[in-house]
């Protein structure tokens, strides 16, 4: 009769422990999604800044222009915690990527001298220099990155 009673507390003692490990597998999995990496954050900056741009050639808006350009060329870099996690990730091919962010740089330099003298073949130039940058960039690192990172999408 000891036993009888002893099962239903050894039960409720078996599914709470199971319901306390779902649920912190569970919280674990939200706080990733939850909390992206600084890089996200900078990257959606950048779109947001690129897609600002192409608007801004299409009305001939060169002094907007040569004020996002900086901001593209010179943009947020992750903390130094994120830098190292990033950099351990991509091993020998930080090299690469470091040269896909100098690209950047440089193209969109050019695109801010470019706006300043309202020179709008030289901007537009630039600016798909620029792009051709930032994709050659995603072509090569952003599904790995996002594998690695955030799992299986």
């Amino acid at each position: 009769m000891n036993n009888i009673l002893k099962l239903p507390s050894l039960l409720g003692i078996f599914f709470s422990v199971i319901l306390t490990v779902f649920t912190t597998n569970l919280k674990a999995q939200t706080v990733q999604v939850e909390d992206p990496m600084n890089l996200r954050t900078i990257m959606e900056k950048l779109g947001h800044d690129m897609e600002t741009v192409t608007r801004a050639i299409s009305t001939e808006d060169w002094l907007l222009i040569s004020k996002l350009a900086p901001e593209i060329a010179h943009h947020a870099e992750p903390p130094m915690s994120e830098k190292v996690q990033i950099l351990t990730w991509l091993g020998t091919d930080a090299g690469e990527f470091r040269s896909f962010d100098m690209q950047v740089q440089e193209a969109a330099t050019e695109m801010g001298e470019a706006a300043k003298q309202a020179d709008g073949q030289r901007v537009i130039g630039a600016f798909a220099k620029t792009q051709q940058s930032c994709l050659a960039c995603h072509q090569s690192f952003r599904q790995p990155f996002i594998k690695r990172f955030y799992g299986e999408r």
